[in-house]
């Protein structure tokens, strides 16, 4: 079995170790590095698993540390990289973007002679997505909202289905892909990549943790990187939707939610109520679909027009249209 390249380093067959690919140098003169923890167990698949693409979405990096503390990656078929931060300038300030106020996720594939993102974007792309046969990216909510678990696949791929499927996550999103974002190059390069979603920024949700981790487990498994895995429970399938809509605020005021993510609505289903400070004034919020509410506003405090729930829609027959969903912080 022979060693697994990557950086400047050859990490030996059966074994781990942490490399570390050099990004910058910080304006005090410390060295900014991307981590990659490698756990090389021989011939097999490469997996990546990213974390904090986005600087203030810090739940991927617990579900990482979890992943590689597991008892099944001690006997990996295969070779796991793992990221569990990736912008660590956005990671260190709580911010979403980069120092250059870049989107890391539409900087790829990125270029060495760019901005800051794009200089990263290249660096990892290059280092870590195009050596991977698959790959995870880990993603929460955008600021103030939070996110059931959820997968997110690009449309017409039958082996992203089997991955988001294996994963078996409350529900399964069929949406077309963002130029310049991570998953876009990697189908260019021929990477198949799923994206997890779930919880929100800056906060460490646990049942949204839990549900990362042993999807991840459960695609190893069926990729072949290991021989156990979480069982799905019997009852849980996926709901899939290939279109989503955000029921928006219809006057400003106080916001009380009287559904939560993981419900299933009604088209004119009463989901919140908007009142005045002192309670003279009441208006109902109302879903606009049939489906499953995949995420929802934090805030209590709205405007009229204020984004409050993400509800997929679920249709008796799907359709064959596939929409784009807007990047989780271009809804506001």
């Amino acid at each position: 079995m022979s060693g697994f390249e990557i950086g400047a380093r050859v990490v030996a067959a059966g074994t781990r170790e942490t490399v570390n690919l050099e990004v910058s140098t910080l304006a005090n003169a410390m060295p900014m590095t991307l981590p990659v923890h490698v756990v090389h167990g021989g011939d097999g698949p490469v997996l990546f698993l990213s974390g904090v693409v986005h600087g203030d979405e810090i739940q991927g990096l617990e579900i990482v540390r979890r992943v590689l503390a597991h008892e099944a990656v001690k006997s990996l078929r295969g070779t796991l990289l793992a990221i569990p931060i990736v912008n660590a300038f956005g990671f260190l300030n709580h911010s979403r973007y980069m120092p250059d106020r870049r989107d890391l996720n539409r900087s790829f594939p990125g270029s060495d002679q760019g901005s800051l993102a794009s200089l990263l974007a290249d660096l990892f792309f290059r280092e870590v997505v195009k050596r991977s046969h698959f790959g995870i990216d880990l993603h929460t909510a955008a600021l103030h909202r939070t996110n059931l678990p959820q997968i997110r696949i690009a449309p017409g791929d039958p082996e992203l289905m089997k991955l988001a499927e294996a994963f078996a996550p409350p529900v399964i999103m069929t949406s077309k892909l963002r130029e310049g974002s991570l998953r876009q190059s990697a189908k260019d390069a021929g990477v198949k990549v799923v994206l997890y979603e779930g919880g929100e920024a800056l906060r460490f949700d646990e049942q949204a943790i839990e549900a990362g981790v042993k999807g991840t487990l459960r695609v190893m498994q069926m990729i072949g990187m290991t021989d156990k895995a979480p069982a799905v429970p019997a009852h849980a399938t996926p709901v899939q939707s290939t279109s989503s809509t955000w029921t928006r605020a219809p006057e400003g005021g106080i916001l009380h939610s009287v559904r939560q993510v993981g419900d299933k609505v009604g088209r004119r289903e009463p989901i919140g109520i908007i009142t005045d400070p002192l309670g003279h004034v009441t208006v109902p919020v109302f879903a606009e679909d049939d489906g499953i509410i995949i995420g929802k506003t934090n805030l209590p405090i709205v405007n009229r027009g204020d984004a409050l729930f993400h509800v997929a829609r679920i249709k008796a027959k799907t359709s064959a249209k596939v929409d784009a969903m807007p990047d989780e912080d271009e809804i506001i």
